[in-house]
This record gives C-alpha cells, structure tokens and sequence, in this order.
C-alpha cells in the first residue's frame, strides 16, 4: 500500500506549478506581441510547450520506468526548466527566444506527468480523491493570473519575465520536499506497453484527448490578445481567466462525488459536450461580456472534468510499472501534439479566418472528439 500522503507537499508543488503557467500562459503572448512579434511569430513560441509536450514526456517517463528515479528526474528537470528559462532575460530575437523556450519546455515538460503518476500511487485504490490535490494548481494559477493582470495595468510588460522566474524558483523549491512513494506493482505492469497501446478503446481515447487539446489552442494562444483588442483591460482579463479556473476548483471539490454517480465515459462526453458550447460562445460573442462568463464557466468541464476523468482512465488503461509512461503519453498525445497544432493553426487561422472562425473550428475539433468518446470508447469495470 502507499505511505502516508504527503498532501501540502505535493499540493505546493502543484501550486507553484501552474502559477508558472497562469502567469505564463495568458501574458508570455502579450509579451511577445509587445516585442512586435507577428501573430504567426507568436503561435510558433507558444506553440513549442507543446511540441516539446509531445517528446519531452515519453523520453522522461521512459527514463523514469527504466530507472525507478522519478523523483529525482522531477528534479533534474526543475531546476534545468529554470536555468534555460534565464536565458530570457539576455535576449529579445525570435531565434533566441525560439531557443529559450524550446529548452525550457523540454524540461519543464519532465515534471508534471511524472508527478501525477506519484501522486495517483500515493492515492493508491482512493484515485478519486485526485482532484483535493491537484485543485492546489488551480489555485495557484488563479493566484497568478488574477495577480499579474493587476500588476501588468501598472508596471511594464517586460516586468513578467521577473514574475516568471520567481514561479519557476517555487516549482525547484518543491520538487524537492516530495518524498519518493516508490511503484506498486500490477499484473498489468508485465504486459508489454504497446499491446496496450493497440488497444482500439485506447487509441480512441488518445484521440479524443488530442483533439480536445487542439480545440483549446487558440485559446490558450490568443484569448489574451482578443480580449486587449476587444477593449478589455488587463485586469479584467486575468479575471476572465481566473474566473474559469475558480469554476474549475469547484469541480474537482465535487470529483468523487460525480465519479460516484456517472461513468467516466459519461463525464467525459459531457465535458467534450461543453468545450463545443464554449468555443462557439467565445468565438462570437467576445463583445458580451455575460455570454463570456458562462463561456469562461465551462472551463470547469472543458479542461477540469474533462481532465481529471482522463487522468483516472489513464491510470486504468496504465498500471504497474507502466504508470509513469501512461501519463507522459497522456500528456504528450494530447497537450503536447495536440496543443501544438491547435497552437500553429490557430496562427494561421488568427491571420487568415479571423478569430470568429478559428474558434468555430476549435469547437468543431471537441464535437469531433465528442463523437469518438461516445461511438469508441470502452473503459473496463464500467
């Protein structure tokens, strides 16, 4: 069985961790835009947290469950996210930036998968109880969010890249009070990984996930920059931000509950469901300022309901000594590869189509991955 649960431990960790990303994601673009960036020149930079999401991942986990050292690889990779990110403090052009953040991405991309696999072994058989932990990553991203768009109406941009840093110390600082839970073992953990791969329910699932990950790239790559051309201050817009991750929190409060009562094939095609309403309310109606409210609101099934059932499929798919490579796929298949093109296209949508259809087709991407989890996908014990 796992030992105790290290619960403020492995909650700070995920505090500091996505504070980086709520104060890197919806302003790192603003940023870039303030260095006169294009908009295709900006979806290639924050396009590559993803790329990296799509190799980085499988390299580390693989490591990581050919070695047993996941601890210690979580921080290895801290500490060497936060001196590659340095670099972007001593330069300014697209190809040195293009070269801080893909460094930075690859190590920064070793840590959260490796982290979720502990943290659902310490769980052991209460994996349902996932959502009190990782709800601590929302709150730090609400923090951060909510903070830097305040901060941001009063000092200038270039100030974000000290915030930044102060967020990348905190992960390095945690990643080192995380004891190491071990890996329990499972009859399942002796069968070769890509028989499990082969599987047609799990190659669905995959699928869906991508496609779910792709649906929010422009989102996570221009919300920011739509909301500032549409007249909305930067205080307003980390509120807008914040406001899905607080809808968020409550979710995962309400995770055992739900799991509970629905299946995780249910509570996934309702979250897909949800991401379509979303991106069409986002899309064409940024000027409404109540209809972004309730888009904003269905973060909480677009990304928490949605997120935290597929952590938990992936640990019914994964088990035993293949955990670690089950969530660094997770990650890298959907976040990574998905993210990615969902990030790149909507850089060429954003110029081409505008944002009104750029988000059309982001919804068009979650109906689609919609269809697959209702027509394909079949979970054991449900």
């Amino acid at each position: 069985m796992p030992g105790h649960l290290p619960y403020w431990r492995l909650s700070g960790f995920y505090f500091f961790y996505f504070a980086f990303v709520g104060a890197f994601a919806p302003y790192w673009s603003l940023y870039l835009k303030s260095l006169a960036f294009s908009a295709f020149e900006i979806g290639v930079l924050m396009s590559l947290l993803q790329v990296m999401r799509v190799f980085a991942p499988n390299a580390w986990g693989w490591l990581a469950d050919h070695t047993g050292k996941r601890l210690a690889i979580v921080q290895l990779g801290a500490v060497l996210g936060l001196v590659a990110y340095s670099g972007a403090l001593f330069g300014t052009s697209f190809a040195w930036l293009f070269l801080v953040m893909g460094l930075m991405s690859f190590f920064w991309s070793a840590s959260l998968p490796l982290v979720e696999a502990m943290t659902l072994t310490f769980l052991g058989e209460s994996a349902a109880s996932y959502g009190k932990i990782r709800l601590w990553g929302s709150i730090g991203f609400i923090v951060a969010v909510i903070g830097v768009g305040y901060l941001l109406d009063f000092i200038a941009i270039a100030g974000l890249l000290w915030v930044v840093l102060a967020f990348k110390a905190g992960i390095v600082i945690f990643s080192r009070q995380i004891p190491d839970p071990g890996t329990l073992s499972h009859p399942a953990g002796d069968v070769p990984v890509w028989e499990i791969l082969r599987r047609p329910e799990v190659i669905a699932f995959f699928a869906a996930c991508f496609l779910m990950a792709a649906a929010h790239g422009p989102y996570y790559t221009f919300f920011s920059i739509y909301l500032e051309d549409h007249g909305y201050a930067k205080g307003a817009i980390g509120w807008l931000w914040a406001l899905g991750v607080i809808c968020e929190i409550g979710v995962f409060f309400l995770m055992p509950r739900l799991m509970q009562r629905f299946s995780l094939k249910a509570i996934l095609a309702v979250s897909f469901g949800c991401a379509v309403v979303r991106f069409l309310i986002t899309g064409w109606a940024v000027d409404a300022l109540s209809l972004m409210l309730i888009a904003q609101a269905l973060h909480a099934a677009s990304f928490g309901s949605y997120h935290a059932a597929a952590v938990a499929v992936v640990h019914r798919f994964f088990r035993g000594r293949h955990q670690a490579k089950g969530q660094a796929l997770y990650t890298s298949l959907s976040f990574g590869a998905g993210g990615a093109l969902g990030g790149f296209l909507s850089g060429v949508g954003w110029e081409t189509l505008g944002a009104g259809m750029t988000f059309t087709f982001a919804a068009l991407a979650a109906l689609a991955g919609m269809g697959l989890v209702i027509g394909r996908l079949r979970i054991g014990s449900e």
